[in-house]
């Protein structure tokens, strides 16, 4: 059965049983500060189990994508580690409880392939339970008839969920299948679960936990007022059983990429391991990692993740290389994404079409990425080799663990490719120096990432207002100003307040408000909340801490406030339209790009602020200025037309259907609001738009650039910004016809005419001063001081002497001494408040043991660099010359 059709099923069986068949949100975790991927298929709920939002439905079901990567070195050295992973899951938000739970798992599990489910054989499943669960177990007993030597009771660690965090928690029940002995120990779970591998966890939301440390130190406070069902079936694990296969990356949807990857590295997968993943050989780790982690880097890519040195991007760009790196090891040397990533889409296409239509945007970036990461690896190796010769230079057997650990982490070189190139250098390398700098690395990482675990426990007193009154009631679209009633007056840190005098600043909660809360790129409101007694807050920021609340953020400017006091909220006009005006020229931009530069150049990124905006968009070059001329003029040609901005709100489907373009990375509702622009442009979007194109007046595109790799930026002003900004272009392009005597039209021409004649005039001046400085270099040599039998001469060169000028001079000088006589040149020069050292030496002083590197870093303090022949160094203040050669001049005399 192919992994698309266990997840129909799936599907199916719980839509029977009256559950919300729910899309899968984005991987990118958007709106968690905690994640950076959705790890879970729960994570898109969370809002619900919290009690932050009610959810539209009492019961649901899902296919939810995830990423994983705190275990990434155990992929492909396992059954059941993979980066990229798919979650079946079912959701009751207190409506089912356990019992439902059980009985609709078992069901689906055992019944036969004919009548819509999975066949498996109900003797071959064990399951876990909770230590004191005798609810659950009770159930798995008698209601569905297990046997009670079948069920294992597990302590916390591993049969209890929570968030790590306070909130929601509970225990769980998990369900195994026994493989047989070919796979590992006989027992059950707790002796071998690659034998006895998991492939269901039924998480049983029943209790609230209190603050504590791990998966064990926590108290359980008491219990919820709503029990809820949290359960997930990894789908690639249920088609590792229903395909009859050894491991997860030999399913339908991987096996294929591994396939060829063997045959692209000439390597027969399974010729020397067993069915048991500790009887893999190396080569088919390898492969399996390859298989997993080329198929994670598409869905990954296709969600809108782009690589990069942060975030999302990081973990992308660390899943890639590995990849890269594993087919290299493997023996093959040329670029392999182009062979393979087109296999993990043709296997992923059934189940996300998307990845098939998108796929010259998602292979854009992931053939990029393995290009320059062999340019990385062709650098990382050339230092590599530099420093195995200073290593072996000083005698020393072992690299450096800081040097290990700098070609790891500034060049991204791999520490496997840094030890197998040291021992065919007969080095080895200290391995203990370089894990304890990246331990230092994973524990700053892991104080940061916990420094920021506060999103939810922070929160609570916004929602305890968004408890007591519900969702605030946003009505900008159509009221700039409403009267409304103030729900709540908070501090600065949220805390609430009975009161608030002139002077303090506030965040006050209204139950309707015409202020758009900062999101979509867009720039909040700001304006005035008036109250009924005479207090006035000027608001200049609005945010939305939590879904469903709008926090007006300002300071008392007029007498006092207090909650549930009658008030009326008027927003700055003038600002808004501002704002909408350059919000609409995003979507114009967005669409102009993608007709000039295809339907990859999606929006990566954007800020509307009143009177200018900011663009980003992936592409993976830049954009020359006759596309950006192009761009700008049928951007201002739609305004011209004057066409109507509309927007209305409609089902998912339906806006996809009429091509409403929509964000990656961005998860939306059932329900979508779309803006039109006349027929040109049709983006889902949330913001506050100009009534008609007409009303932006002029769009003028300021410059584009590269903020990353991939993602370029452009930025433009709107409406009278723009004009302001032409009218100032004018008047400085006049000045200069002024000045040249010159029309408008022949300002750049005479400036390029300009630009050309300085420039001949500093080459010539540079011929001048070379042959001013070389003019004296036969009297010098001539002059040269005899220091034990070597001919020394030490000068400065003259004012105004180049780097190149200074060396020629050197050099020059070193010529014109008698080949037979033993010679050093030093010459020094100053520039920018810096003296600069050059030493030249001839054949005969360094058979003499001198040498001009040696000489430099002498005179310098072991800075400089070059050979025997010829060095330089400096940066020492410019007073210090006179010194430099009186260094070198010591120093030869002491040979």
């Amino acid at each position: 059965m192919r992994t698309a059709e266990i997840k129909r099923r799936f599907l199916g069986h719980f839509e029977q049983a009256g559950h919300a068949v729910v899309p899968s949100a984005p991987l990118p975790a958007i709106d968690d500060p905690n994640l950076l991927f959705i790890n879970a298929g729960m994570v898109q709920f969370v809002p619900f189990f919290l009690g932050q939002r009610t959810p539209p439905w009492p019961r649901a079901t899902s296919v939810q994508k995830c990423i994983r990567t705190p275990d990434i070195d155990e992929v492909g050295k396992t059954t059941r580690h993979g980066t990229f992973f798919q979650m079946n899951g079912n959701f009751s938000f207190g409506d089912y409880f356990k019992e439902d739970a059980i009985t609709l798992a078992w069901d689906l599990s055992t019944k036969s392939l004919d009548r819509g489910g999975y066949g498996l054989d109900p003797e071959k499943i064990w399951v876990t339970t909770y230590l004191d669960d005798d609810e659950a177990i009770e159930i798995w007993h008698k209601t569905v008839g297990l046997p009670m030597d079948r069920i294992v009771r597990r302590g916390k660690a591993d049969n209890y969920w929570s968030m790590g965090i306070p909130g929601p928690c509970g225990p769980c029940s998990e369900l195994y299948y026994d493989r047989g002995p070919d796979y590992g120990r006989e027992g059950g779970p707790e002796v071998d679960e690659d034998r006895y591998m998991e492939f269901w966890n039924l998480v049983f939301m029943q209790y609230e936990r209190g603050p504590g440390a791990g998966k064990e130190d926590f108290p359980i406070l008491g219990e919820l007022p709503a029990k809820n069902i949290d359960t997930g079936m990894g789908l690639e694990r249920m088609s590792t059983l229903m395909q009859g296969v050894d491991n997860l990356y030999e399913i339908d949807e991987t096996r294929p990429i591994l396939d060829k990857a063997a045959e692209l590295t000439g390597k027969r997968y399974g010729a020397h391991s067993g069915h048991a993943a500790s009887e893999s050989h190396p080569d088919d780790v390898r492969l399996r990692v390859i298989a997993d982690h080329v198929r994670t880097a598409l869905m990954v890519i296709a969600d809108g993740v782009t690589p990069s040195n942060e975030g999302r991007g990081y973990v992308l760009r660390r899943i890639m290389r590995r990849a890269i790196r594993s087919v290299r090891l493997l023996g093959f040397q040329e670029p392999a994404l182009p062979l393979l990533l087109p296999v993990a889409r043709d296997c992923m296409a059934p189940s996300y079409p998307e990845v098939a239509d998108d796929y010259d945007r998602i292979s854009s970036y992931a053939y990029a990425e393995e290009e320059a990461f062999l340019s990385t690896l062709r650098q990382g190796t050339t230092i590599l080799d530099v420093a195995v010769a200073e290593t072996k230079k000083t005698g020393g057997q072992t690299l450096s663990g800081d040097k290990a650990f700098q070609l790891h982490d500034t060049y991204g070189f791999p520490i496997d490719l840094t030890l197998e190139i040291a021992a065919e250098q007969g080095l080895a390398v200290d391995t203990e120096g370089f894990r304890r700098l990246m331990a230092e690395q994973r524990t700053r990482a892991k104080a940061d990432a916990q420094a920021r675990k506060t999103g939810h426990a922070d929160l609570s007193s916004y929602r305890s207002v968004l408890d007591a009154g519900g969702a605030v009631t946003f009505v900008g679209y159509q009221d700039v100003a409403r009267e409304t009633v103030a729900r709540a007056v908070l501090d600065a840190q949220g805390a609430p307040l009975a009161a608030a005098g002139e002077g303090t600043a506030v965040e006050v909660v209204l139950d309707t408000t015409p202020f758009y809360a900062e999101g979509g790129g867009q720039q909040p409101d700001q304006g005035v909340i008036t109250f009924a007694g005479g207090g006035q807050v000027t608001v200049h920021d609005v945010q939305t801490p939590v879904p469903g609340l709008v926090v007006h953020r300002g300071k008392v400017t007029r007498g006092e406030v207090r909650p549930g006091e009658q008030a009326y909220a008027e927003i700055d006009v003038t600002r808004r339209r501002a704002i909408s005006r350059s919000h609409t020229a995003t979507h114009l931009i967005h669409q102009t790009m993608r007709s000039f530069l295809g339907e990859s150049a999606t929006q990566a990124g954007s800020l509307n602020a009143p009177g200018r905006l900011r663009f980003d968009f992936n592409t993976p070059g830049a954009v020359t200025p006759s596309v950006l001329h192009d761009v700008e003029q049928q951007v201002n040609e739609v305004l011209m037309d004057d066409l109507e901005v509309r927007a209305f709100v409609t089902t998912q489907e339906q806006a996809r259907k009429i091509g409403a373009m929509a964000l990656f990375g961005e998860k939306y509702g059932d329900e979508v609001r779309v803006v039109e622009v006349g027929d040109y442009a049709r983006e889902l979007c949330g913001g506050t738009h100009a009534a008609r194109s007409g009303q932006l007046g002029l769009v003028k595109i300021l410059h584009e650039s590269s903020i990353g790799s991939g993602v370029r930026r452009v930025e433009a002003l709107v409406g009278m910004d723009a004009f302001g900004f032409l009218a100032k272009e004018h008047l400085l392009v006049s000045r200069l016809a002024d000045l040249y005597r010159v029309p408008l039209s022949g300002v750049g021409e005479r400036v390029e005419q300009t630009i050309a004649q300085l420039r001949d005039a500093e080459r010539e001046l540079e011929k001048l001063r070379a042959q001013i400085v070389l003019a004296g270099a036969g009297n010098l040599a001539d002059q040269a001081k005899d220091l034990g039998g070597v001919g020394y001469v030490g000068t400065e060169a003259p004012e105004g002497a180049g780097g190149n000028d200074v060396r020629t001079l050197a050099q020059d000088i070193r010529g014109k001494i008698p080949a037979g006589r033993p010679g050093v040149v030093a010459v020094v020069s100053r520039a920018n408040g810096k003296a600069a050292l050059v030493v030249a030496v001839n054949a005969a002083a360094k058979e003499r043991g001198l040498s001009a590197a040696d000489l430099v870093k002498g005179a310098l303090s072991g800075r400089g660099g070059g050979n025997a022949d010829l060095a330089q160094g400096g940066g020492l203040p410019a007073a210090e010359a006179p010194a430099l050669l009186a260094a070198v001049e010591k120093a030869i005399a002491g040979t």
